[in-house]
């Protein structure tokens, strides 16, 4: 082939010179996935550390060093694949490939050119809001002409998004956000429901390894063991990571979770469920002892635990506690309880209710409901019912559980009778027969929550139930099929209430009074039975450790008068439960009419505070010195006492 030329002596005809070399291959020399900036703006760089922590739908950059030459828009190409799980595929979602374009589509995976200086490439890669979450590799295709090469970059992980506006657990407020998915200390309620406490909880959701164990207690549920595709394709939906978290907290399905719950007071074999002050140690045995259950929870410490692993997948979560809370087995929203004449336990039916019970709520979207019950949802991972055969509960709409629409997803039934259901005292009589007390205890009552931002306790019994006795209640109890018949306190005839003095310390003797009221004209002649046992907060209750039996108790017209009980540490000392809780019942029956008035109350018996004083100016990247001062109030010396500090 020629070509011409204009020369001193007109067009010159050449030879033309040989097809230029095809272009140098484009070869990825090292690579930075900026860990420690994207953490910054992703909020993660607590928890990553060493390696990529991202949320989805939310750009992140990393950046590329080539040898030799840089890259070239119209010569060179290159594309990403990002994959999670064990066998991905695209049409799971857990497989994408995606070419670095100037327009990226929204909802899919993208790659744009952020910046390029010489040989450096850096490029803003995105997740879709609704991409699901794990760990994934991530891989770059650089091809030029007919080259090309494929580079592993490297691991990343991708967690839920509180502050995209698409994520289905997108949350508005600031505030909340910091509460419910970035703070890693919190305070969980426990006590009574006339004498409420509050127990400090580290949730360490960003503590060393807490991400990875998190992410290995994913891959460690039945579902995944059973369709590895399957599972790992549904989480980028809240809901199932819901019900699988609440699922593997607890090990009652044999299925290596995390916690074995225990009730009887007896763990020489393991921790006691009230000496455990935070998850991280509790996950991090879990992990070291090959995913066997770690000994020993109770409902708070479960709660603790899910709550700690939503936080750390970026799910808005907080422990909540319902106070006088009811276990109704059988689905009918009645609690029955038996009693004999003495205000012992008679026969136990299997239904309970508990001094206190916590689960958690977890914010997320519903879309897989009619539009409105969005925003919390109640999942308590406590081993009490099964749910599709597997000991879980929730994710339950706390709107639906408020307006009594049981038939939605999850368990509503269940977590309505733990703040609604109707109890019913019966008193056993000697010859066999049943008397149905009138009784004022209501479930349901003061459940709280941490505050935003306060260490001080926000009741949101509202969010579950409308005032008791309004018209509203009412309508939402004849949607629930469920006519709930409370005995009003103001009506004539004889009631009773329980007061205590003040201190009731452990290891002090103090008196309880059986306060009776006669709001009749006519003198009433009764019996009394005044019982303080030593219980446990799920409703168990241990020996007796103050008795009254007053046989002829009169009673003139529209009086009040107060029975004291003296109850001494000598007989409660031995046998009170870690629990702390001491059960009075005042059994009142009435002669003439046969009727029995029932009142109940729950003491908690409070331990001498902790105090800690810390010594010095506290100085970052220091030593801290703290005093930790103790009032042994007993009589007698403790011996090999421990001090857990976290």
């Amino acid at each position: 082939m020629c070509w011409a030329r204009w020369g001193a002596r007109g067009w010159v005809e050449e030879a033309a010179e040989a097809p230029s070399k095809l272009a140098q291959e484009l070869v990825l020399e090292t690579w930075d996935l900026q860990c420690e900036s994207n953490g910054r703006e992703h909020r993660t760089a607590e928890m990553g550390g060493r390696q990529l922590v991202v949320r989805r739908g939310q750009p992140f950059t990393i950046t590329l060093h080539f040898s030799g030459r840089g890259y070239e828009e119209g010569v060179d190409k290159l594309a990403f694949n990002v994959e999670t799980g064990p066998c991905p595929v695209e049409t799971s979602g857990t497989r994408s490939h995606f070419a670095l374009t100037d327009f990226p589509e929204e909802g899919t995976w993208s790659a744009v050119v952020q910046q390029q200086d010489g040989a450096a490439l850096c490029v803003s890669l995105c997740s879709p809001a609704t991409a699901c979450v794990g760990r994934y590799s991530l891989t770059l295709e650089a091809s030029t002409d007919y080259q090309g090469s494929t580079f592993h970059i490297g691991d990343f992980v991708l967690l839920f998004n509180a502050w995209h506006p698409e994520d289905t657990v997108y949350l508005r407020d600031e505030d909340e956000r910091r509460e419910y998915v970035l703070s890693q200390q919190g305070l969980i309620y426990q006590g009574a429901r006339d004498y409420i406490t509050s127990t400090p909880w580290n949730f360490g959701q960003f503590e060393e390894d807490i991400l990875a164990i998190c992410l290995n207690l994913l891959d460690t549920n039945p579902k995944f063991l059973r369709d590895q595709n399957r599972d790992c394709s549904r989480r980028n939906d809240p809901v199932y990571i819901g019900r699988v978290v609440s699922a593997m907290v607890n090990c009652n399905d044999e299925d290596r979770g995390v916690l074995l719950g225990r009730w009887d007071d007896r763990y020489e074999d393991g921790m006691s469920p009230m000496a455990w002050i935070g998850s991280v140690d509790i996950l991090k045995r879990w992990k070291n002892f090959g995913c066997q259950p770690v000994k020993y929870g109770q409902c708070w410490v479960f709660a603790a635990v899910a709550c700690t692993v939503m936080r750390c997948l970026g799910v808005p979560s907080r422990v909540v506690t319902n106070y006088n809370s009811a276990h109704d087995t059988n689905g009918n929203l009645v609690i029955d309880r038996y009693m004999n004449e003495t205000g012992v336990e008679e026969r136990r039916s299997k239904d309970m209710i508990w001094n206190f019970h916590c689960w958690v709520e977890s914010w997320m979207a519903r879309p897989d409901l009619a539009p409105g019950y969005d925003g919390w949802q109640a999942l308590d991972p406590t081993p009490q019912e099964k749910s599709e055969g597997v000991y879980c509960c929730g994710p339950a709409p706390v709107k639906a559980i408020k307006e009594g629409d049981l038939q939605l997803k999850y368990d509503i039934p269940f977590i309505f009778a733990e703040v609604n259901a109707d109890v019913v005292y019966w008193i056993v009589q000697r010859d066999g027969s049943q008397r149905k007390s009138t009784h004022s205890s209501v479930v349901g009552k003061n459940i709280s929550t941490k505050s935003v931002g306060r260490d001080s306790r926000e009741d949101i019994t509202h969010n579950y139930k409308y005032p008791e006795g309004s018209e509203k209640e009412r309508e939402v109890f004849s949607k629930a099929e469920h006519e709930k018949r409370s005995l009003s306190e103001g009506e004539e005839g004889l009631h009773v209430k329980i007061k205590l003095s003040e201190g009731a310390n452990n290891g002090s003797d103090f008196d309880v009074f059986a306060v009776i009221s006669n709001d009749t004209d006519t003198e009433r002649v009764c019996r009394l039975m005044l019982c303080a046992r030593t219980a446990s907060y799920n409703g168990t209750v241990g020996p007796e450790c103050g008795m009254k039996d007053l046989l002829n108790l009169t009673l003139g017209p529209r009086t009040v008068q107060s029975v004291p009980l003296r109850i001494l540490y000598e007989k409660y000392g031995p046998c009170l439960t870690q629990d702390n809780i001491i059960k009075v019942v005042a059994l009142l029956t009435e002669y003439e009419t046969g009727d029995v008035v029932l009142a109940i109350r729950d003491v908690y018996i409070q331990n001498p505070e902790i105090k800690i004083r810390v010594l010095g100016e506290p100085m970052q990247n220091r030593k801290l010195v703290a005093e930790i001062t103790l009032v042994n109030p007993l009589a007698v010396p403790l011996h090999n006492c421990v001090f857990v500090v976290e």
